[in-house]
């Protein structure tokens, strides 16, 4: 299995000391479970996670995010962009979360927004699901290729 989180996924890990986001977060750091991200989705993470609302909610500082940002640099699967198959969505920025889950050969694309999403990533053989969805296979030891339910 290996995953690409959506930065809403992300960005509630880290503003969220409970949850299945942070639970994924950490699970990712700590290696339990596979996640790739290309540059450009990283950027966006580091983007969005020091923004001023992220950093109140989060109660951190932008060095406490530069710290998270290097730990999931250090384990994160490096996703070379070969293709472009924009666009397959309305909003470039899903666009670009997709892509990076085609050219890593992800399994799971995680996200709180399945309907932005729709049935595209399927086309490419990725399944969407959401936080919870992984969090409770992770939580129950039972991680697999098969589908999340």
């Amino acid at each position: 299995m290996l995953l690409v989180l959506d930065t809403d996924v992300v960005a509630a890990g880290v503003m969220s000391a409970t949850g299945a986001s942070r639970y994924l977060l950490e699970s990712v750091g700590l290696g339990a479970i596979a996640a790739a991200a290309s540059v450009p989705l990283f950027l966006e993470y580091e983007a969005v996670l020091k923004r001023e609302t992220t950093l109140l909610r989060a109660g951190a500082t932008v060095h406490d995010i530069d710290t998270i940002l290097d730990q999931l640099a250090s384990v994160l699967v490096r996703v070379d962009i070969w293709y472009l198959w924009r666009p397959q969505l309305r909003d470039r920025d899903d666009d670009m979360v997709l892509e990076a889950a085609a050219n890593a050969g992800a399994t799971h694309l995680v996200t709180f927004n399945l309907q932005d999403f729709g049935p595209v990533p399927m086309r490419f053989g990725i399944q969407t699901c959401r936080p919870a969805d992984v969090a409770r296979r992770l939580r129950a030891g039972w991680i697999h290729e098969g589908p999340i339910r």
